[in-house]
């Protein structure tokens, strides 16, 4: 106590700076105290504890704010979407086919005989590879002599179905009867298409009584039937088994085509499965003349059956328009012969003028949906009559072209190319008119679905000739459509459902809806659902569930909340959320940190001086 008296008198000894003098007698005395190296009191916790507990509390903030910034993702079904698109690609979908080939007024027995030839021939043309929308076929052949007598010989699939004897006269297939040959032949053969199991069937009649004519008759129906008759058939055997083959092949498998398939990318069909076929009339100069069109007839009576037939496929919709002032890009010249103006294909390109045809009009179809447009172009008075010239000088006989994948434009010339008066007045075109516009029209609507516009098909072997249907499309090509169809919706459904997750699993803070989860399960469900109908021969059913199942993958993968915000990385997350937590968040840590380190040292001083203390 005196030493520490002294010091603080404000008289130190010289040398000492205060200290005590080392000659001094010490016993009995407190040790000296150092206030920089030690503290006589414990250091409390006070401060320490306001900055820990403040510390702490930003720390339990912290999974607080880590749940609000959490991206939600719906569970997809990852493996299934894998196990949908290695199947189609290892395993390409084919549809149930059963053919049937009769010989009417062949004196043969030998079934097992034609029924090898006609599968060899069959194999030979679809070169034994299976392609996706392809037929796994089953083929039975029935051969009934004069007598009316058969032997046949079914295929191997359960569902093949048994020709009755003497039920096809040779007598039925006359001359101009051809119509009545195929609904005959339809009811012959109604019984062999349940279960949804498509029976084609080819009659061949061999007729002894054709006054010495060489001529063979081919027709393909506009049902799923074909004969063949003529005189002298059985000498001609191979000829017979070859054409056979090619009906089944070429016709009923591939639709009338030379290319082995329809490309499903070229089918003018949207990926949402809706079409809008838009109508439009143009007069090019209403001075001249002006015309318009009873388009409802048109509609309910030539269009609704085109439309429902392809139900199945495509959802179609119709809406039309009459445009005035609608001048073509294109040129065309006078031709002193034909005494008509003419436009070549040449200047085909050239011939819709997109600046002055306002074709787009429609607001029901969506971004996905397809829009055909279908265009009637009446020239003015000073450019009429206006005729299409082909590239082999002859003159086009519709008058029209079409552009894939856009459409088809027909040039309707008035009947008198004579202007009106100064003020012209509304003309209707004509019932019969429209009905060789229709005409036309649907011609070109099969020719943008891969078709043939004609009713004639030539091959090598012969000719066949192609009975028209009211519907626009016969039952048979309508069946070809289904099964390209549905293997496109069904490669198109599989390749988007892939790229959706290899982009979900690529990107791990892509916000992923309940409703994108959903949509994606329903798809892979109508996928299958898809695949079954396929295998078990239901074609519209086939084509409707996949029409649905690359519907509902197109809109998950292009849904709202994946285009608005697709991308949302942790860099992202803490360059938004950095600029304001951490300038607080730093200072609350350093200040935690500074106080437990004055904490420490003032702590270390107070036994500093317990231990001077104790020696002492």
């Amino acid at each position: 106590a005196s030493a520490v008296a002294s010091s603080n008198s404000g008289e130190p000894m010289e040398g000492t700076s205060g200290s005590l003098n080392p000659t001094t007698d010490t016993s009995g005395i407190m040790p000296e105290f150092d206030p920089k190296t030690m503290r006589s009191s414990k250091p409390g916790l006070k401060r320490l504890f306001i900055t820990t507990s403040v510390l702490f509390s930003f720390l339990l903030g912290v999974p607080f704010l880590w749940k609000s910034v959490e991206i939600y993702r719906s569970p997809l079904p990852f493996h299934d979407i894998d196990s949908l698109s290695d199947q189609i690609e290892s395993t390409p979908l084919r549809f149930p086919c059963n053919f049937h080939a009769v010989f009417v007024g062949f004196r043969s027995t030998d079934a097992d005989n034609l029924r090898s030839q006609i599968q060899d021939g069959i194999n030979q043309l679809t070169h034994l590879s299976p392609q996706c929308g392809s037929c796994s076929f089953s083929l039975s052949v029935t051969i009934q002599n004069p007598a009316e007598q058969c032997s046949e010989t079914l295929g191997h699939n359960p569902s093949s179905c048994s020709y009755r004897c003497g039920m096809i006269k040779s007598n039925d297939f006359g001359v101009g009867l051809d119509d009545t040959v195929d609904e005959s032949l339809n009811d012959v053969f109604s019984g062999c298409s349940a279960n949804s199991r498509k029976m084609y069937s080819v009659v061949v009649v061999n007729k002894e009584n054709a006054n010495g004519e060489d001529e063979v008759k081919a027709v393909v129906g506009k049902r799923r039937h074909a004969w063949i008759v003529g005189s002298g058939l059985e000498e001609r055997n191979d000829d017979m088994v070859s054409r056979v083959s090619e009906i089944f092949v070429k016709m009923f498998m591939n639709g009338g085509r030379d290319e082995d398939s329809i490309h499903g990318e070229f089918m003018p069909v949207g990926s949402d499965g809706r079409i809008v076929l838009s109508f439009s009339l143009l007069n090019s100069n209403p001075r001249d003349w002006v015309y318009d069109w009873d388009f409802q007839r048109i509609d309910d009576a030539l269009l609704a059956p085109v439309t429902k037939a392809l139900a199945p496929i495509a959802n179609i919709s119709v809406e039309s328009q009459v445009l005035y002032h609608t001048p073509k890009s294109s040129f065309s010249s006078w031709d002193e012969q034909l005494q008509s103006y003419i436009f070549r294909t040449s200047d085909l390109p050239f011939f819709v003028n997109s600046n002055e045809w306002h074709l787009d009009t429609s607001a029901g179809a969506s971004g996905r949906s397809k829009i055909l447009q279908f265009v009637v172009y009446i020239p003015s008075g000073s450019e009429c009559p206006l005729l299409l010239q082909l590239p082999n000088g002859e003159i086009s006989k519709t008058n029209g072209f079409i552009s894939p994948m856009w459409g088809g434009v027909i040039v309707w010339n008035p009947g008198n190319c004579d202007k009106d008066s100064e003020s012209p007045i509304r003309n209707t075109i004509s019932p019969q008119d429209i009905e060789q516009i229709v005409e036309i029209f649907l011609g070109q609507f099969r020719q943008l679905f891969g078709f043939k516009s004609e009713a004639i098909y030539t091959s090598v072997l012969g000719t066949y000739k192609i009975l028209p249907s009211e519907r626009g499309f016969t039952e048979w090509e309508l069946d070809v459509l289904s099964r390209k169809h549905t293997c496109f919706n069904l490669h198109s459904c599989s390749t988007t459902l892939s790229s959706l997750s290899k982009l979900v699993r690529s990107l791990p803070r892509m916000i992923i809806k309940d409703e994108i989860g959903e949509q994606v399960k329903y798809s892979l469900k109508a996928a299958k659902l898809a695949q079954s109908n396929a295998s078990l021969g239901g074609y519209s059913s086939s084509a409707s569930s996949s029409r649905e199942a690359r519907s509902l993958a197109e809109n998950a993968f292009f849904h709202p909340s994946i285009m608005s915000v697709s991308y949302f990385s942790y860099e992202h997350c803490f360059a938004v959320y950095s600029p304001f937590f951490l300038p607080v968040v730093a200072h609350v840590v350093l200040a935690a940190l500074r106080e437990w380190k004055r904490y420490r040292q003032e702590k270390a001083k107070y036994l500093t001086w317990l231990t001077r203390k104790k020696t002492a």
